[in-house]
């Protein structure tokens, strides 16, 4: 099932299934919001009325985890353009949830950064939760899986040791378009990633090269915090950031990012000035 959120004319905004015929079936008269359907463990689209996808507008899949944890440096090639040592632990920070933002939706850079980067990124979702949970258990805890974007203003990045300001301002944590469910997806760790700019490739890779898998990084989270339903666990993005570039590459007003992974579409999202 590809879990989404919408909203048709009456502008409310509620769960939704979005089906292989482009149709989205309307699971507000069951589940309040998408955080509900995924702490319900449902993974098939019961029966309810059905909206034509270009009668909707989808917003973010899931606006309002619990948490967002990303996890940085987790491709050796990205970690060698970023100048810093692979590491042996995961390396873990805050998104904000107040900058999550849907598909089609603005990329606003801030008038307080000259250096705003893009970072195509898979997630995996928290379905059912848990605290030290064992690596060999983690198909058991994972709900389904997305895409983000880890838009991040390297100048407040480096201007101290904590990244998670940098990371969370408002827009800066694209999300979607979907949740696929993770029985579609045989094996998250073999699954092309890639990011555009105006059709320009800057990024591809395959999540075959994340350093800290999702069981690893299931057990590292959850030996410090109980992990739970609607976590979003964000894996790190691969070599072609704006950073590692000569010359350095930011983003502009005016362009377009998609990012795309294999088996969970595409998330594109213009970019405009504050």
């Amino acid at each position: 099932m590809k879990l989404v959120s919408f909203s048709a004319a009456d502008g409310r905004i509620r769960p939704g299934a979005l089906l292989e015929n482009n149709s989205v079936v309307d699971l507000g008269s069951y589940y309040a919001d998408a955080l509900a359907v995924i702490s319900a463990g449902l993974k098939g689209a019961p029966k309810g009325q059905t909206f034509d996808a270009s009668q909707v507008k989808l917003h973010a899949p899931l606006r309002n985890p619990p948490r967002v944890f990303a996890i940085g440096l987790n491709y050796r090639d990205h970690a060698i353009e970023s100048g810093m040592a692979i590491p042996t632990t995961p390396v873990v920070f805050f998104k904000l949830t107040t900058a999550i933002v849907g598909p089609g939706e603005a990329i606003v850079l801030p008038k307080n950064s000259t250096e705003p980067d893009y970072e195509a990124e898979f997630a995996f979702v928290i379905g059912k939760g848990g605290y030290r949970i064992p690596a060999a258990a983690w198909r058991e805890h994972v709900y389904g899986y997305t895409m983000v974007n880890d838009v991040s203003a390297r100048d407040v990045q480096f201007a101290t040791s904590q990244w998670s300001l940098s990371k969370s301002f408002p827009t800066f944590c694209p999300l979607g378009p979907a949740i696929v469910t993770a029985d579609e997806i045989a094996d998250p760790h073999a699954l092309a990633i890639g990011l555009s700019i105006d059709g320009e490739v800057l990024q591809k890779s395959n999540t075959r090269e994340l350093i800290f898998k999702i069981p690893d990084l299931i057990e590292y989270l959850s030996s410090i915090t109980p992990l739970l339903p609607g976590d979003i666990v964000s894996t790190g993005t691969p070599y072609g950031v704006g950073l590692g570039r000569t010359p350095k590459r930011w983003l502009k007003p005016g362009e377009t990012v998609t990012v795309a992974v294999e088996g969970l579409g595409a998330l594109t999202n213009p970019v405009v000035a504050e």
